[in-house]
């Protein structure tokens, strides 16, 4: 095995979890695998002479770059039209592929990646980095340019936020229709007007077939036509009651699935 083929081959141990947290530092898929894209270059071109920890060395790597990506979304990217929902990591129960399935596991929930989608870039880095992966600050510090007791402050006011956006008995649906559909994009609070909204959507797509699924590690409906999803249901159930329920029906990103078996 020559050099490259060896890199390729200790690169690829890492991939699912170097997607998993750009994942949750980006909530996109796209985004993500471009991160991590981008780590395998720096990678490839600097080689691993004077690292000793591989794993911890990537993770930083995938880490600042989507910093830097949430800093440029923040000053460059227009607003989005109407209610923005995170991509959803969805699988039927006959599965997926494997690396689609890893990220899959390690999933948190799509009402919580709603909220981390509120945080300050900083501040989401130290949250993922910290409660989601276990970096230590004195690690993340130099990533947000700060003190480690800096960072652990970063990480401490994003995990107060996170716990003032988790989930009351009132329920709330979130819809995403992208740019092809903004009329479809919206927030609905209180039984009434979840149910009311639920309606007019069965309405649109009378000939909509749900199929089960999970949809960030939770219980899940994707709405299927013709063999082509055209929306994900998310829902979070807490006291034995749906509380939240996210949709994306951004055709935009549910091209990512393709055609579903049948």
């Amino acid at each position: 095995m020559d050099e490259k083929d060896w890199l390729t081959e200790r690169f690829e141990e890492h991939r699912a979890h170097l997607k998993a947290v750009a994942y949750r530092m980006l909530g996109s898929l796209t985004e993500a695998d471009d991160a991590v894209q981008e780590a395998w270059l720096r990678l490839s071109r600097s080689g691993v002479d004077g690292v000793e920890n591989l794993g911890g060395w990537l993770t930083t790597i995938v880490a600042r770059v989507c910093l830097n990506m949430l800093r440029a979304r923040t000053v460059h990217r227009e607003e989005p039209i109407g209610m923005h929902v995170p991509d959803p990591l969805s699988s039927f129960a006959d599965g997926a592929d494997p690396e689609h399935e890893a990220l899959l596991a390690d999933s948190v929930g799509l009402a919580l990646q709603v909220v981390l989608d509120t945080l300050a870039p900083a501040e989401r880095l130290a949250f993922v980095l910290h409660d989601m992966f276990d970096v230590p600050f004195d690690e993340i510090a130099p990533l947000v340019e700060r003190s480690p007791e800096a960072a652990r402050q970063l990480a401490s006011r994003a995990r107060r936020r996170v716990r003032g956006g988790t989930p009351n008995p009132d329920v709330v649906l979130r819809a995403d229709g992208g740019r092809a559909h903004p009329g479809a994009s919206r927030v609905a609070r209180g039984a009434t007007a979840v149910v009311r909204v639920a309606l007019a959507g069965a309405r649109w797509y009378p000939a909509a077939r749900p199929r089960p699924a999970l949809v960030n590690g939770a219980a899940g409906v994707i709405m299927m036509d013709g063999g082509q999803p055209f929306a994900v249901w998310g829902f979070t159930v807490a006291g034995g009651k749906i509380v939240e329920i996210d949709i994306v029906s951004d055709p935009e990103r549910l091209c990512q699935f393709g055609p579903v078996p049948q």
